[in-house]
């Protein structure tokens, strides 16, 4: 595998991901693996496993945004081989969020696996949150009492 076919995976990706903030989904679907192991755990939480619940994650996330555009794409680590690869990011975007008038600006740090299928770059899976900085024990324990209560 020539590293220009992994590059090149990874660049749209990034195209799809500029989508996405528009609140098009289509062009990262048409990426994803349609295999039974597809895992997606969104910048909003939430954990999907199949290609149907993926799918379905990613519309609904998609829908709340508007008018949106990837600032930056930091890449921390990138790796692959002939048959599977993984990029770590920080991803900067500003979009408009469903129902307001003006834009956010929100960083992510998110991990995308790659495997080759049918000859074929997909997307794995994809983890994506905002814990771009390091939270504090307080903060921390927040949120897993927040997660506790409300398990589904």
């Amino acid at each position: 595998m020539a590293a220009s076919e992994f590059d090149k995976i990874v660049e749209k990706t990034h195209l799809a991901l500029n989508e996405f903030y528009k609140g098009n989904m289509e062009p990262y679907k048409i990426l994803c693996s349609s295999k039974q192991d597809v895992s997606l755990l969104g910048a909003f939480g939430g954990i999907s496993v199949g290609p149907k619940d993926v799918i379905e994650h990613m519309t609904s996330r998609a829908s709340f945004f508007q008018a949106g555009h990837n600032l930056s794409f930091e890449n921390l680590v990138k790796f692959s081989t002939s048959d599977l690869g993984y990029i770590v990011e920080v991803e900067r975007f500003e979009a408009r969020v469903r129902g307001t008038d003006e834009n956010v600006r929100v960083a992510l740090r998110a991990t995308t696996i790659f495997r080759r299928e049918d000859g074929e770059w997909k997307v794995a899976h994809r983890i994506g949150d905002p814990l771009v900085s390091r939270i504090d024990p307080q903060t921390y324990r927040s949120l897993a009492k927040h997660n506790e209560e409300n398990k589904q």
